[in-house]
């Protein structure tokens, strides 16, 4: 099979221990370039536009959201968001709590305050958010037809483990629910996924490609379907069990520069 586009998880997959890309990384990708290699991500846009400038290849679609909103060069070719019906009820559920909601929209990241959470955020993904409260922010979003790409609740396990609990009972027919961590919740609409955006791009930017020319790498379960859908599914070796399982092939860990080595040896 000729493989002629690449797609990738970001964390826990293509950066390093330190959360940055490798020298042997960019140079791996830019070996094989004119062949796309594309970011998909539960991040933001703004938290891959850095990472494409390092690679060189700011031109190549995006897919942020884990499939929520997908760009190329600036263009929206696919935009799916949260109901702000559900955003009100995550908010009431949150009130009282100590649990710290991020909303986010296209390169919109709002707090309500640079706490522990935000910061923590703010050094993994090298953007800064913009500080308002949850119900301004739903308010605004109300007036001006738009909702969230993605929610992330974090906080105290206990209370983490509540909300979720709530949120599958109540919304399970809207919303998808990624518990990255146990003292995180990643939440976007049910009807996307990372092959989902695989297919936009296909069918808008490489119309004579087919998911049997995709390779993809990834490391945890909002991986998995995207594995299975592609030509060639490559875990990386501190994936998940149920990725290791699902996966093609099983590359070295993250740490140890597992994407570069498999592009080494497939390309």
């Amino acid at each position: 099979m000729s493989y002629q586009l690449i797609c990738t998880d970001i964390d826990g997959t293509l950066l390093n221990k330190d959360r940055e890309l490798s020298k042997n990384t960019i140079e791996q990708v830019q070996r094989v370039s004119p062949i796309p290699f594309v970011l998909i991500s539960s991040r933001m846009p703004s938290a891959l536009r850095h990472l494409q400038v390092e690679f060189g290849n700011e031109n190549t679609p995006l897919i942020a959201y884990n499939g929520g909103l997908v760009l190329n060069n600036n263009t929206i070719l696919h935009s799916t968001f949260i109901k702000n019906c559900v955003l009100k009820e995550i908010i009431n559920q949150c009130t009282n709590t100590t649990i710290h909601l991020s909303l986010f929209h296209a390169d919109e990241w709002y707090v309500p305050e640079m706490d522990y959470w935000a910061k923590r955020e703010e050094n993994n993904t090298k953007v800064t958010p913009t500080i308002k409260a949850n119900r301004e922010v739903l308010t605004s979003w109300e007036n001006e037809g738009k909702g969230a790409h993605k929610i992330m609740c974090m906080g105290n396990e206990e209370e983490i483990d509540r909300l979720y609990k709530f949120l599958e009972k109540s919304f399970s027919d809207e919303i998808m629910l990624y518990r990255s961590k146990e003292t995180y919740i990643e939440i976007s609409h049910k009807n996307i996924s990372k092959k989902t955006a695989i297919d936009v791009v296909l069918e808008h930017c490489y119309p004579t490609l087919s998911m049997e020319n995709v390779v993809a790498f990834g490391d945890n379960y909002n991986d998995i379907e995207m594995l299975k859908a592609v030509g060639l599914g490559v875990a990386v070796g501190n994936a998940n069990y149920e990725v290791l399982k699902v996966a093609d092939v099983v590359t070295d860990t993250n740490k140890n520069d597992g994407v570069a080595k498999a592009i080494k040896e497939y390309f």
